[in-house]
């Protein structure tokens, strides 16, 4: 039990699909980042991720939303907050995907999971390696979280 949460007891370690769809329906974020790097081919650097924060009271659930989907490392967000991040791009495409494809978030949350998706087979593919495959990949992101389609160009 958590003290400040006193009628709330924690889900057992023995996680189901459904609680992990709502959790990370109500916690989670798809994420495509785009960093400047000098040492990859484009100038770019496509950084998609999963992520899930927690104030430090709920670190117990992060680990054990880790340990259900056999994936991602449990870190310290800022402060007193954690996350369960999933960066690992055979992780996303092998554990992610699927797991999302066969029990599909149910919020608008949803529509940028199939974004996701997309950028990761894109970047199965290597086209994140070049400049139209970038460019596609690029677009997609600027059109995930509650961002408006932009017509963002990165000059490479």
């Amino acid at each position: 039990m958590n003290p400040q949460r006193l009628h709330v007891e924690y889900p057992n370690s023995k996680l189901n699909a459904d609680w992990v769809v709502g959790f990370v329906d109500g916690e989670g974020c798809f994420h495509i980042g785009i960093n400047k790097n000098a040492g990859v081919k484009l100038g770019y650097q496509v950084l998609p991720e999963l992520t899930v924060v927690q104030h430090q009271r709920d670190l117990q659930l992060l680990h054990q939303l880790r340990t259900f989907m056999k994936c991602g490392v449990v870190r310290r967000n800022h402060e007193d907050r954690f996350c369960w991040r999933v960066r690992k791009l055979n992780n996303l495409s092998e554990i992610i995907l699927p797991f999302f494809e066969k029990h599909p978030l149910r919020s608008k949350k949803n529509v940028d999971f199939h974004k996701f998706a997309k950028v990761i087979r894109l970047m199965q593919k290597g086209e994140h390696l070049n400049p139209d495959g970038f460019q596609k990949i690029l677009k997609i992101a600027a059109s995930m979280n509650r961002q408006q389609s932009r017509d963002i160009r990165i000059k490479i």
